[in-house]
């Protein structure tokens, strides 16, 4: 299965930068989240495709239009969290409030029950595996937060499965897609989205596509947009992870999805045997 995903944040949305990380900076940059949308909705309307969109509340109230018509055009709606921030800088308290948040206003803006969630820069480490807990008392039912690698922000090396698995917490059960990886010198590397997708020639991509069996996309809506404007006190490696490749990802992912057949996660989520998946402890 190849399931096709998009976290909706706007251009600024850039992790652990002191300058666009705080939300009480967001009012005095430009917004840009409409155009780059209309962008997405137009390049899956063409090819009949169907996505999930993990949102945050924070679009929700900012863009109540644009939540409702990913709804309207028949996509899953699901939680990037609220204010973008990284779990494992929150405490449960904290985390707990921002879950919370993001629901009550997807559901306000959607009139739709929220069943899954993304946690920003896939923030889920061994610290912090309390954030199942939360999730599941929340109502969480579905799970992709787990980078089964080292990344910057987050990363969870050595999680038990690399497949879509029943995970196991004290507060019951839910249900993990993991991002996949490929193995290149012995190490897992990713390939799926982001800058990720975009740094990669696209005959490598497509080769990873057609060599595994399941693969869960992650873009964003600042991926299709050359002309945002630049960041200044991003490092020069941030910078060129943050823009290499802008002008191609909209031809790149209509390539890929003009080749493989993908769903959206609910999709996928509903075809899986659940009783023969693997089960992880936490």
């Amino acid at each position: 299965m190849k399931i096709l995903t998009f976290d909706i944040e706007e251009w600024f949305h850039i992790l652990d930068n002191e300058t666009t990380s705080n939300p009480s900076s967001w009012s005095q940059f430009e917004r840009r989240l409409e155009q780059n949308m209309a962008l997405i909705f137009q390049l899956l309307e063409e090819r009949r495709q169907k996505a999930t969109f993990f949102c945050l509340g924070w679009v929700a109230r900012e863009f109540p239009h644009v939540v409702r018509q990913i709804v309207d055009l028949g996509h899953d709606i699901a939680s990037h969290s609220d204010l973008h921030q990284l779990a494992y800088d929150q405490d449960p308290a904290e985390f707990r409030s921002d879950l919370r948040t993001s629901i009550n206003s997807l559901s306000d803006a959607t009139g739709v029950q929220v069943r899954a969630y993304r946690a920003p820069g896939f923030s889920l480490r061994k610290e912090n595996t309390w954030v199942f807990d939360i999730l599941v008392e929340e109502g969480i039912e579905i799970d992709c937060s787990i980078f089964p690698a080292r990344r910057a922000h987050g990363g969870f090396s050595g999680f038990d499965s690399v497949r879509p698995c029943v995970v196991n917490c004290p507060a019951g059960q839910i249900h993990e897609f993991p991002i996949n990886t490929i193995g290149i010198f012995g190490r897992p590397f990713v390939f799926s989205g982001g800058g990720y997708f975009r740094l990669l020639p696209y005959q490598l991509v497509r080769s990873y596509f057609e060599k595994n069996d399941y693969v869960m996309t992650y873009f964003h809506p600042r991926d299709f947009d050359p002309n945002q404007p630049v960041i200044d006190d991003l490092s020069a490696i941030r910078r060129f992870k943050s823009y290499y490749g802008l002008k191609h990802t909209e031809r790149k992912l209509g390539r890929i999805i003009d080749e493989f057949a993908f769903e959206s996660l609910l999709g996928a989520y509903n075809r899986i045997d659940w009783t023969t998946a693997p089960v992880v402890e936490v």
